[in-house]
C-alpha cells in the first residue's frame, strides 16, 4: 500500500528535522574540536613557549641577577618591556664620561635611569612631564617647607621626608658611588645626575611599571596625602573613592586603552581627571594640564589659561555627568575658594604684612609664634579647606578644613596680632561685613537656636 501525502510529509519533516540536529550537533563538535585545539594544542604549547628576544648584554645581566636579585628579574618579566624585548641593559646603559657611569661586566651602566634614558623610546612622554609641575617638585629647596624641614627639624628628617616626594639632588662621590645623603630616592622632582629632572619611576614603580598601579589611587597616595595635602584621604571619603573601591574589579585597570566611559565607567580615579583620556582628550603626563586654581599658596589664583583648563576637565567629568551637574559643582568649588581667600586669607596676608613692615616680627621664618599660627592656617587648615571643596570631601571642608581655619583665625592669631601691636588693622579687617557674625546673635536668634535643639534633641 502506498503512503498518503499526509505521510509522506512527516517523513519529509522528519527528515529535515534530523537533518537540522545533525548540522547543529556536526557545528558544536567542530567548535569543541578547534576550541580544544586551540586550547591545548600544539600551536598554543609553541605560543607559551616564545621569549622575547633579548640582546647579549641583557642576557649577561640575567646569568647573574636571576641568582641575585630574583625579585626584581621576575617583576621585569612581567612588564611589558620584557615582552618588547627591552632588559636591563636598553635602560641602565651608560656612555663613559657620564657622572654616574660605572664599569660592571665589561659594560659601561649607570644605576640610575633618568628621563634622558626614557625619552629614548618616550620622547612625547617625557616632554610631557617636564612641562610639568612634577619635573620641577625639587625646586621646593627655597621654600618654607624645605626651610622647615632641612633647618628647623633637621636634614635627616628632610632626607627621609620632604625629599622622597619633591626629590633630591644625587650626588656622585669620587669612587662613583651614590651619596646615601641623596639616594635612593625616587621623588618626583629628582635631579639626577645627568642633569635631568625627575623620576618616572615615581608613579611607574620599577621593574614591572605596572598600568594597573600606576592608575590606582594609591600610587597618588604616596605623597598626595597628610595634614597639608590630603588628596588621598579625600579621595577615599569622596563618592567617587567609595563608587572605586566598590567596583574596582570591574576598572578594566590592565587595558591599553583606558578611556572613560568606553574601557571603564563605574568611576573616575586620580589618573582619570588629570592624565588618562578622554573620548576627546589624549594622555597627558603634564598633571596640571586641567588645573584651574593653584591651591598652594596662602592665596589662591587662578592659573594661566585657567578657562581652557576648566574645560579640559569638564570634559574628563562629562563622561559621567551632565553638564548642569558640572556646572554646578565648579559653582559650588570656586565660591568655596572665594570665600577662603576674602574672609581668611587676604586678611592674614595684610596682618603679616604690617607685622613685618613694623618690626614685630622678623623676616626669619619660624622664630616667631605668629608665623607658626598663620603656617598652620594657610598651609595646613587652608589647603584642606580648599582640596576638599575641589575633590567633593564633605568632612575635609568643614571639620578638617573651614571650622579649624576658623578657630584658629579668631582665637588664636587675631589675639596674637593684637599683642603685637596691629589692633588698628585688626580692628578694620573685622569691621568688614564677613566678619559681621561676631557682633553676636540678636534675642530673637538665640531663643530661635534654642527651641531648635530642644525640639530636635529633647533638651
Amino acid at each position: 500500500m502506498g503512503r498518503t501525502p499526509a505521510r509522506k510529509n512527516q517523513i519529509k519533516e522528519g527528515f529535515m528535522t534530523t537533518s537540522k540536529v545533525t548540522l547543529i550537533s556536526l557545528i558544536i563538535l567542530v567548535l569543541g574540536i578547534a576550541t580544544f585545539f586551540y586550547l591545548f594544542g600544539p600551536q598554543q604549547a609553541i605560543s607559551q613557549d616564545l621569549t622575547p628576544t633579548l640582546s647579549a648584554e641583557t642576557e649577561t645581566c640575567l646569568g647573574c641577577h636571576n641568582n641575585t636579585m630574583p625579585a626584581t628579574v621576575a617583576q621585569w618579566k612581567d612588564s611589558r618591556h620584557y615582552e618588547n624585548g627591552v632588559g636591563c641593559f636598553e635602560c641602565h646603559q651608560a656612555n663613559e664620561g657620564d657622572p654616574d657611569a660605572m664599569s660592571h661586566m665589561g659594560m659601561t651602566i649607570a644605576v640610575i635611569v633618568s628621563p634622558n634614558d626614557c625619552a629614548r623610546c618616550h620622547q612625547e612622554v617625557v616632554d610631557q612631564f617636564m612641562a610639568s609641575h612634577h619635573a620641577s617638585a625639587a625646586a621646593f629647596t627655597g621654600s618654607l617647607d624645605n626651610f622647615l624641614g632641612e633647618v628647623v627639624e633637621g636634614t635627616a628628617a628632610a632626607v627621609q621626608g620632604c625629599q622622597q616626594c619633591h626629590g633630591s639632588t644625587v650626588k656622585v662621590l669620587e669612587d662613583g658611588k651614590l651619596d646615601p645623603s641623596t639616594w635612593p630616592n625616587t621623588g618626583v622632582g629628582r635631579i639626577n645626575p645627568d642633569g635631568t629632572n625627575g623620576a618616572c619611576t615615581a608613579c611607574h614603580a620599577r621593574h614591572s611599571f605596572s598600568k594597573a598601579q600606576a592608575r590606582r589611587p594609591e600610587n597618588c597616595g604616596k605623597c598626595h596625602m597628610g595634614p597639608d595635602h590630603p588628596q588621598i584621604e579625600i579621595y577615599n571619603e569622596s563618592k567617587h573613592g567609595i563608587q572605586f573601591y566598590a567596583h574596582v574589579d570591574d576598572m578594566n585597570l590592565e587595558s591599553d586603552s583606558w578611556v572613560v566611559g568606553e574601557d571603564y565607567y563605574s568611576a573616575p580615579t586620580c589618573a582619570t581627571c588629570h592624565v588618562s583620556a578622554t573620548r576627546d582628550l589624549p594622555v597627558t603626563h603634564d598633571v596640571g594640564d586641567r588645573i584651574s586654581w593653584t591651591l598652594r599658596p596662602p592665596i589662591s589664583t587662578k592659573l594661566e589659561n585657567w578657562e581652557s583648563r576648566r574645560t579640559d576637565m569638564l570634559n574628563v567629568c562629562e563622561a559621567c555627568h551632565n553638564p548642569e551637574f558640572t556646572g554646578n559643582f565648579f559653582t559650588q568649588y570656586d565660591a568655596a575658594v572665594d570665600l577662603y581667600n576674602t574672609k581668611f586669607a587676604q586678611p592674614g596676608v595684610e596682618i603679616m604684612t604690617w607685622l613685618l613692615d613694623n618690626g614685630k616680627r622678623t623676616a626669619s621664618p619660624f622664630d616667631d609664634e605668629v608665623e607658626w599660627v598663620w603656617y598652620e592656617i594657610w598651609h595646613h587648615e587652608g589647603r584642606r579647606a580648599r582640596h576638599g571643596a575641589s575633590m567633593m570631601g564633605p568632612d575635609y571642608v568643614q571639620w578638617h578644613g573651614f571650622y579649624e581655619v576658623a578657630k584658629h583665625f579668631y582665637f588664636e592669631f587675631i589675639p596674637l596680632a593684637r599683642e603685637l601691636g596691629a589692633g588698628e588693622l585688626v580692628d578694620q579687617i573685622l569691621a568688614r561685613p564677613e566678619h559681621a557674625w561676631r557682633q553676636g546673635l540678636s534675642p530673637e536668634e538665640i531663643q530661635a537656636q534654642i527651641e531648635f535643639y530642644r525640639n530636635r534633641y529633647g533638651q
